[in-house]
């Protein structure tokens, strides 16, 4: 199995692909060509996250330099993407906001010629990928793909070795976690001064699998791995020992690269590449600390008010930033303006854990004016620049409201305490009892945390302390609760269809239910029929017309009433005295196999059954010269079976419609005839064509394909009648993995080899053969002529 290389961003100091961008070249090939194949496609066996990229967009992940490339994504050029990095546990440990540009790719994040890290976000940190974070993109919200960071990575420099009889080794050792796949992963040694030797480019691979050589010579390679100790071995054995010295001692080092996905097409989609020696961190200038490498954020909202012998403070608790150390307490410090001798006096609290919110710092001079700066803690050091705040005079009351108002209510309310100041704390009675009484606070009143449920009629009453002290004024909220709610909505289940009828039922919960109503809608949304009443969780509504679509929600009464209604059920449409089912569309079906198509469903009996192909997206039947038509075997049964025909010109890659109409025309009147439609789609075969050249005399393309078995010809574009020559065809078949997959995007799963049999002179006048071409020896086709 051939395998593809993919595009790597470059390192500092090459240019970026971000600061070189281009639209994709096409090739034009001399005539046009028509590709037709015969086979069945064959898919890599891969399992990996529905959310991976699709070809051309990917997410290529750099853990050791904490960097991400973005490909494709070529239909948001100029829209604003956004890429998350997630961690389990932890949440969002890093993010970035970049505009998609042209070309192969959209954006990069800490690489140069990209953006920093909280571009365009507020976390301001600059992450340390780790093996199984994920990163994603979205769009206005919309997540469009995922890569997750897979385990696998190399862990020593190359080693370089001696065998006697084929020259110098080099062994590159790492470690490749059990969820990894083997044969998606590919071991590298860079090194651009291999591109002026043999090698004759700037890296050296090694795949999965026994030593192989290389395509372009000077060097065998393959990968090993050790189950037991979750390890692999790439070994590479040169031709030259100066080659190997080279690769030993490569100056951009050694890489793994392993991805999620290998699609139909052969493209890796998901990957991340391991380089061994590169540090993380922020990667350019003006990208943000990484999570241990700077304090954590301060507290937010901070006030200071003065009081009888000091300032006291109030903040709302800091938040640390997802991946980075805890926060374990504050430092709030008051810093006197005066200055002398060039100093000037601090005084200040050390204050513990996470949660707290607020001190007071006591000490003070009266006669001095101080400013208060307060900060947050944790292992690796505290929040620079300090957070700022001037302490304030206050002799305003504060005021307090509750929410819900009072009022009478079927269910249980949950009660919220709000005061207008920042920092206050409000107290709360639930006997009637006032919270404070002149200066004294009640021992029965309580501190007000958190919303607080109220289950039975109370008089709730409470009050407000603002961080200065002032008092304000009490306020009270009485509330009545009678318990008698109407009943929840119902939640439909799975309706049964029948003749005229549908039965639907559904489950509904507390509190108790003494009935349910049912009311049908027709697709204009006017209502048939008044309301259905039962008190089962069941109900047939019969009396419909058949194959006409009806909708239907149903609610729940007590003595209270009827409360809200269900989520609409529909479209159903009830069965008609005749029935037609040609059963579930299929797709992915493989060419040359077998279908069957079922009626099982429709009406039987004295009804008749006739299956016809349409002509896909209309209601005429196919012609039967049309080359998409398939002969059906059994068209009058309920079963018919097909052959899926292969694929060869001109036949289109659409789907095939085919149509089931059953009669019953003994009854007198006779009944209308039912039909049902159903959709066959066969899953696409792809062609590759890998190269095309000519020379005088020697046409020759090459290419690779999905599918072992199918035929490809070679055709040249049509003339004015339409019609094209011919000029040669080729089996497909399995080939042998080479040493290292072909630069380039992606490579199809299997090699397209074999002759051109019976090809003659097309051209004689100008120099031609007349002698058929024998089978060429490699793992291609080809189409040798003259002067086209």
């Amino acid at each position: 199995m051939s395998r593809p290389s993919i595009r790597l961003p470059r390192r500092s100091g090459e240019r970026s692909p971000s600061q070189h961008r281009h639209r994709p070249t096409r090739v034009a090939l001399v005539g046009a060509l028509a590709l037709s194949l015969s086979a069945a496609a064959l898919i890599s066996a891969t399992t990996a996250s529905a959310a991976v990229p699709s070809f051309p967009d990917n997410l290529l992940v750099f853990p050791n330099r904490d960097f991400i490339s973005v490909a494709g994504y070529q239909d948001h050029i100029g829209e604003t993407a956004t890429v998350e990095l997630t961690r389990a546990g932890v949440g969002v440990v890093g993010s970035a906001q970049a505009v998609v540009a042209e070309g192969d790719v959209a954006f990069e994040i800490n690489h140069p010629g990209g953006v920093r890290w909280g571009n365009g976000t507020g976390l301001k940190v600059t992450p340390d990928i780790l093996p199984g974070d994920v990163a994603t993109i979205s769009f206005a919200g919309t997540k469009v793909g995922d890569t997750r960071v897979l385990d696998g990575f190399v862990t020593a420099d190359a080693v370089l070795g001696t065998t006697t009889l084929t020259g110098d080794t080099v062994t590159v050792t790492g470690h490749i976690s059990p969820d990894v796949i083997k044969d998606n992963t590919e071991q590298r040694i860079v090194e651009p001064a291999l591109t002026a030797t043999v090698v004759g480019r700037r890296d050296v691979r090694a795949l999965p699998g026994p030593m192989t050589p290389a395509p372009k010579g000077g060097y065998s390679s393959g990968l090993e791995f050790n189950d037991a100790d979750h390890t692999f071995t790439a070994t590479y054995v040169f031709d030259d020992p100066a080659l190997a010295k080279i690769a030993a001692n490569a100056g951009l080092g050694e890489r793994l690269l392993s991805w999620e996905v290998v699609d139909a097409a052969g493209n890796r989609q998901g990957v991340t590449i391991s380089e061994f020696g590169e540090v993380g961190g922020p990667g350019f200038g003006g990208c943000p600390n990484g999570p241990l490498q700077s304090g954590p954020p301060g507290p937010t909202d901070v006030r200071a008010a003065n009081v009888s012998g000091g300032v006291k403070l109030t903040w709302k608790p800091a938040v640390a930033i997802p991946g980075t150390p805890a926060i374990t307490g504050y430092r709030a410090t008051a810093v006197a303006q005066t200055t002398t001798n060039g100093e000037q006096v601090e005084i200040g609290r050390r204050i513990a854990g996470q949660g707290a919110n607020g001190t007071t710092i006591t000490g003070l001079a009266s006669n001095e004016t101080y400013d208060i700066e307060v900060v947050a803690v944790s292992s690796v050091g505290q929040t620079l620049p300090p957070v700022t705040a001037i302490p304030q005079t206050d002799i305003v009351a504060p005021t307090v409201s509750a929410s819900p108002g009072g009022g009478s209510f079927a269910v249980p309310q949950k009660v919220t305490l709000t005061a207008n100041e920042s920092g206050s704390q409000i107290f709360y009675t639930l006997d009637g009892t006032v919270p404070v009484q002149v200066d004294s606070l009640n021992p029965l009143a309580v501190l007000y945390t958190a919303p607080f449920t109220v289950s039975k009629d109370t008089t709730v009453k409470f009050v407000a302390f603002d961080p200065t002290g002032n008092v304000s004024l009490i306020g009270q909220q009485t509330y009545t609760i009678t318990n008698t709610p109407t009943p929840d909505a119902p939640t439909f289940g799975a309706p049964v269809i029948g003749q005229g009828q549908i039965t639907l039922s559904w489950t509904a919960g507390n509190p108790p239910i003494t009935g349910y109503g049912v009311q049908v809608y027709a697709s204009t949304g006017a209502k048939v029929s008044g309301l259905r009443e039962t008190v089962d969780t069941t109900l047939t509504v019969s009396g419909l017309t058949g194959e006409i679509p009806r909708f239907f929600i149903v609610a729940a009464r007590n003595a209270n009433g009827y409360g809200p209604e269900s989520a609409k059920l529909g479209p159903l449409s009830p069965r008609g005295a005749v029935v037609a089912n040609a059963g579930p569309d299929q797709s992915g079906l493989v060419r040359d196999t077998k279908v069957t198509l079922t009626g099982a469903g429709s009406t039987t009996g004295a009804a008749t059954h006739q299956w016809t192909q349409l002509q896909t997206g209309t209601t005429t039947p196919i012609d039967a010269t049309d080359p998409d038509g398939v002969t059906l075997a059994g068209a009058t049964s309920l079963n018919p079976t097909f052959t899926l025909p292969f694929y060869k010109h001109p036949m289109t890659n659409k789907a095939l419609t085919f149509r089931l109409k059953v009669t019953l025309g003994a009854l007198t009147p006779p009944l209308t005839p039912a039909a049902d439609d159903v959709v066959i789609t066969p899953r696409s075969d792809v062609v590759t064509i890998g190269t095309a050249k000519w020379k005088a005399g020697d046409f020759r393309i090459t290419g690779t394909a999905t599918t072992v078995g199918g035929i490809v010809t070679v055709r040249s574009a049509p003339d004015v009648a339409g019609k094209s020559t011919v000029y040669g065809q080729a089996s497909v078949t399995a080939a042998a993995p080479p040493a290292v997959g072909r630069r380039g995007r992606g490579n199809p799963v299997v090699s397209i080899i074999g002759a051109l049999v019976g090809v003659r002179s097309l051209w004689t006048a100008a120099g031609g053969w007349t002698e058929p071409l024998a089978s060429p020896a490699r793992s291609s086709w080809s189409v040798p002529s003259s002067g086209s």
